[in-house]
């Protein structure tokens, strides 16, 4: 802060001071699952203010880890994230150049339509009519293609795919090269960073969703893992009841602790995969959105 002004250095230490505290309002609740969670059941059972945690149990862990419903829910979502998001980025790219390409016809037209559908949709009913009437009620198709492509990242990927240079196009089709030849071999290959970018955001998506299990889901077997985890956190008594614990193991557990297990169940998958695709995803979220 040499050369800076008294109202210069007053402003620096205040921005510095605001997004300290901002940075520990953020983390210090995902910090109070992580300790609640690893805590002896018998003293949290009145909450409190968890810095580290009130001893040290790994009780809950178990429990939920023996919770056959939370279980069954881990795997309906890991298949229908993996299915989405090969599905979803699949069709997203594949929707995103072809709409880049100049020599499409009606292209303003079809991205018109496309936008259209950020601003309106048909509605719960006819999009439950719809799976209904497609016979995907109670399985994984109802899970996946409803929100396998968003218009959103379509035109982000448009915005990419726009910003390649048309020589590469031009060159491939001199040496014979077909569209879908272009798209695999030249496009796709160019297009690492804003397609990992793309991916992450539908993954999140599938992971976090619990309301397609509330829509098209009547066999529990089928609810997705955060709808399992919602029916845990919000019904004290059936949390007790799922995690699976017998009446001499439930002197070694709470609920709280229970919960927020499941809570971190939950999230470490999701946070497992993202340090893996994080060096993609601000240059293809800035690249995707600036580029066209």
């Amino acid at each position: 802060m040499i050369g800076l002004t008294k109202g210069e250095r007053l402003f620096h230490v205040l921005n510095h001071l605001f997004f300290i505290i901002l940075m520990v309002a953020m983390i210090y609740p995902f910090w109070y699952i992580v300790m609640g969670s690893l805590s002896e059941p018998e003293k949290t059972m009145g909450g409190g203010f968890f810095l580290m945690p009130e001893g040290f149990s790994i009780s809950a862990y178990k429990a939920v880890l023996q919770n056959v419903s939370l279980l069954t829910g881990f795997q309906v979502t890991v298949i229908s994230t993996l299915g989405g998001v090969l599905i979803g980025t699949f069709f997203t790219a594949t929707t995103a150049y072809a709409l880049s390409r100049k020599r499409l016809r009606g292209q303003k037209t079809f991205a018109l339509l496309i936008l259209f559908t950020m601003l309106f949709s048909g509605g719960l009913i006819p999009t439950y009519l719809l799976v209904k009437g497609l016979g995907m009620i109670d399985s994984y198709w109802a899970l996946i293609l409803p929100n396998a492509m968003g218009a959103w990242n379509i035109f982000v990927m448009l915005s990419f795919f726009r910003g390649l240079p048309d020589e590469l196009e031009e060159a491939a089709k001199i040496d014979g090269a077909g569209d879908l030849t272009v798209f695999f071999r030249i496009v796709l290959p160019l297009s690492n960073a804003v397609i990992a970018t793309i991916a992450l955001f539908i993954a999140v998506g599938y992971w976090n969703d619990f309301f397609s299990s509330i829509l098209y889901m009547t066999e529990k077997n089928m609810w997705q893992l955060q709808m399992v985890l919602s029916d845990i956190i919000s019904n004290t008594s059936a949390a007790t009841e799922q995690s699976g614990l017998s009446i001499g193991f439930q002197n070694q557990v709470n609920v709280f602790t229970v919960r927020m297990a499941a809570i971190m169940v939950s999230t470490i998958p999701i946070l497992i995969v993202y340090p893996f695709v994080q060096k993609h995803f601000v240059k293809g979220a800035l690249i995707g959105s600036v580029k066209g």
